[in-house]
């Protein structure tokens, strides 16, 4: 396994590289979720912004199922390498394996990520395909999933 998939001692590899991620989330692309709670269907889009080696400004709020902004956005500078710390698991409580998903996006081949924690266990389905944050993640009683990737123009979030 290559050495810049493992953030920390003691922790699993995480599916993606920093590089990886930059490489994949291009400026303008939006990632629009549906999370699947008790309380039914929420959508929330998050935009790429102004990309660069170090990192990456992202505009996150609630939208419609389409990624269309319905309320605040609210942006955030991080840098490639804090995305991929997000997916960075303390190894002896995460069985990592290979799974094919089906779901809003068609059949992805992923990585699945089954961390146990003191709630219990989440898991997460990184799409090969589709460096970046899970397509699925699972726990705490939602379902989160990512139902589209698109790129939109250059434009601010609600302009």
């Amino acid at each position: 396994m290559d050495a810049t998939r493992i953030l920390h001692e003691g922790h699993a590899p995480t599916p993606f590289t920093a590089e990886e991620i930059r490489a994949h989330c291009v400026d303008g692309l939006r990632v629009t979720l549906a999370e699947h709670g008790e309380d039914g269907v929420t959508h929330r889009a998050s935009t790429f912004r102004n990309g660069d080696l170090e990192g990456v400004t992202i505009e996150s709020g609630p939208s419609d199922p389409d990624g269309t902004p319905t309320g605040p956005v609210e942006g955030a500078r991080v840098t490639w390498l804090d995305l991929q710390g997000h997916a960075s698991f303390p190894a002896d409580r995460t069985r990592v394996s290979k799974e094919t998903l089906t779901g809003p996006l068609g059949i992805l081949p992923c990585r699945r990520y089954d961390v146990r924690g003191p709630s219990g266990t989440s898991t997460f389905w990184f799409a090969t395909d589709h460096p970046g944050m899970p397509v699925r993640w699972e726990g705490a009683g939602s379902v989160v999933e990512v139902v589209s990737f698109t790129v939109v123009p250059e434009a601010r979030a609600g302009e």
